[in-house]
């Protein structure tokens, strides 16, 4: 006896409700019984004789003839329109958009009827057209094509606009920031970009100006081999034969299911991107034949370091800005000068970038470039190269065509732009990888790629957004090393955004502190680590940051709670900011006796390792929470666990008090 064996449903997948199953099935059947009625009427013996008809293959020939030349317009006026409605805010933009929808809801005739009172020979632009360019559309050939057009063009509309939405604009911004002008941008990033979204919009749009049928026999008439189409002809056979007509059915309804299928859902999805370093592709590094490839892009230890010469002095660049708006501050710097920017989120950081490259209406930026006041130029004509934090890397071109995209965008010539694009990136240590899409690469070796193509753009001034920020430790020292190299070599001025203390100490020659879109220390590496004016700037270097007033009795009162005790206090009433070392935090497991002036008793709350030490969190009632670094040994003898209750003191010479 055979019994009968249920499919387990797999696990984790939720059982489809009762209530929502059925009338789904139903769904799918209604749509589905006229496509079988279609099938099983088809004579499919005369199928043949049918389609080959004289009035059909005529028929044929103008629908394909009108849906064409429907597409071609559509293209020409609906890209643009799409564009519009992505990028640019206007008034009554609400308005256009449900202008562009209104065809695919108004019923087919009412379409052709206003068609008829717009375009017709005694419509409002009809009579103008007929006297000036002697152009009649109605009872016309061009009238079909008008009708397919206004009735498809808005599918092309709809689908641009959600890959355009879809696309992120710093791929547009730092292509302009590389010297491509708007139209390049839009011709040679924007458009294969979301060339996805465009070919299923196009297909859709071809397909339903084929299908065209109301609008068309109302605006434009039913004259054979001249208006009468594919749908018009099915229309006519119905009458008089109608089992040619299902054949004439079957053709059109096999064509639609073709582009659908064809498309596989893309008109729904926006700009599909791929980002680089995908796991488990061929972005991990390790690619067969490019020689010794460690996993982030550098030569494995051994290989040599391609012998490439440094590029040849540039012009000198100086940086005069005046920024207001949202960021209200001013720098001044010469030729060469590198500096860090760094501050909390929302501090203005980039925002500060995006002023100094003129692409953002939050601040402005009266910018000064040597003896040229670039203020009032375009992105794409101020000669500063941009390094966005994600790094923006085309992934259309190659790595090589990244690198050469800005000189080919400033004019030079191919071969001579590709030769430089190649010595920039075997400088940058991944010259072998130049025939690489950017998501065959991984994140390492995309950050290099973007570095090299900002570099080889010749800018007068070098934007970069926390650029070594997708990098391993290894790999960040190496590229920090070279960038340091290039830098001093630069002749313009380097803004770097950083939240990594190593990367201002090593490649700024001054780091600018902002809190709030204003400058709060402008200073020397050396000078902003030994006296941080921000409690963020001084938690970004490692030490304990607490604000305050002095106080008459020489202590500080804190902000948060209790005082301290300070060797040095400035004038009472004095607002200042307290920085004290975690090396400088003594843990104990009692009450500490002798000097310390400053104790506090409190709570571990993190232990985390820093090199060959720990730092512990200590929260405390009486103060503020306090990082203490100690050695291992010292944790293990102090019983240092989450939760274990200690004594914590700071010696009064060990706190360095700034004023603020």
């Amino acid at each position: 006896m055979s019994r009968l064996r249920l499919r387990p449903r797999a696990p984790g997948r939720p059982r489809t409700p009762v209530v929502l199953g059925l009338p789904a099935l139903l769904a799918i059947a209604f749509l589905l019984m006229p496509l079988i009625g279609i099938l099983a009427r088809t004579e499919w013996g005369e199928l043949g004789g049918h389609l080959s008809a004289p009035g059909v293959t005529e028929a044929l020939r103008l629908s394909m003839l009108v849906s064409f030349w429907a597409l071609g317009l559509s293209l020409l006026l609906g890209v643009p329109l799409a564009w519009l409605l992505a990028r640019v805010d206007f008034p009554g933009k609400a308005f256009v958009r449900s202008l562009v929808l209104l065809p695919m809801v108004l019923p087919p005739t009412v379409g052709g009827v206003a068609l008829l009172l717009g375009f017709g020979r005694r419509g409002l632009l009809g009579p103008w057209l007929e006297s000036t360019f002697g152009i009649v559309l109605p009872f016309h050939t061009s009238g079909a094509v008008v009708a397919a057009t206004f009735v498809s063009m808005p599918f092309l509309v709809i689908s641009l606009e959600g890959a355009l939405g879809g696309l992120r604009p710093g791929f547009e911004e730092t292509a302009a920031s590389l010297g491509a002008s708007p139209v390049r941008v839009f011709l040679t990033v924007t458009m294969p970009m979301v060339a996805p979204g465009l070919v299923a919009g196009a297909a859709l749009t071809w397909a339903r100006a084929l299908g065209e049928f109301g609008a068309t026999i109302t605006f434009a008439g039913n004259l054979p081999g001249t208006t009468q189409t594919l749908p018009l002809q099915v229309y006519l056979l119905l009458q008089d034969s109608p089992e040619a007509a299902t054949s004439l059915s079957l053709l059109l309804l096999a064509i639609a299911m073709a582009v659908l299928v064809g498309l596989r859902g893309r008109w729904s999805a926006g700009a599909s991107v791929k980002t680089a370093g995908a796991a488990g592709g061929p972005g991990d590094g390790s690619v067969a034949g490019d020689g010794a490839v460690a996993g982030d892009g550098t030569a494995a230890p051994g290989t040599p370091e391609p012998l490439v010469k440094d590029p040849a002095p540039q012009e000198e660049w100086a940086l005069h800005a005046d920024v207001t708006g949202h960021n209200q501050l001013t720098l001044d710097a010469p030729p060469g000068t590198t500096i860090a920017v760094v501050g909390p989120n929302g501090a203005g950081k980039t925002t500060l970038l995006r002023a100094l490259l003129g692409l953002t209406p939050r601040a402005q930026a009266r910018l000064r470039l040597g003896d040229q006041d670039v203020t009032a130029l375009p992105p794409h004509r101020r000669g500063v190269a941009w390094v966005p934090q994600e790094g923006a890397l085309f992934p259309h071109l190659s790595a090589l065509g990244n690198t050469a995209y800005g000189l080919r965008a400033q004019g030079v010539r191919r071969a001579r732009a590709r030769r430089e694009a190649r010595a920039w990136l075997d400088r940058l240590g991944v010259g072998h990888l130049a025939h690489r899409r950017p998501g065959q690469l991984s994140g390492g070796q995309a950050q290099r790629v973007a570095l090299a193509r900002a570099l080889a753009a010749r800018p007068r001034m070098l934007l970069l957004d926390e650029p070594l920020a997708a990098l391993d430790q290894t790999t960040r020292a190496q590229v920090r090393h070279t960038l340091r190299r290039h830098l001093d070599g630069f002749g313009g001025v380097c803004l770097l955004v950083t939240h990594d203390p190593v990367e201002a100490v090593s490649l700024a020659d001054r780091v600018l502190v902002l809190d709030e879109g204003r400058t709060l220390q402008d200073a020397p590496p050396a000078e902003v680590t030994r006296h941080p004016r921000s409690p963020w700037v001084a938690r970004m270097l490692g030490r304990n940051a607490w604000p305050g007033t002095a106080g008459a009795d020489g202590t500080l009162v804190l902000a948060g709670q209790g005082r301290l005790v300070v060797a040095d206090p400035p004038a009472p009433g004095t607002r200042a900011l307290a920085v004290i070392a975690p090396e400088a935090v003594s843990v104990h497991r009692e009450r500490p006796e002798g000097s310390p002036r400053n104790v506090w008793r409190g709570t571990v709350r993190e232990v985390t390792t820093a090199g060959s030490r720990l730092r512990v969190l200590i929260v405390s009632a009486e103060a503020p929470d306090l990082i203490a670094e100690i050695t291992p040994q010292a944790a293990v003898e102090l019983g240092i666990v989450d939760g274990a209750e200690v004594w914590t003191s700071v010696k009064a010479t060990e706190v360095s008090v700034v004023a603020l």
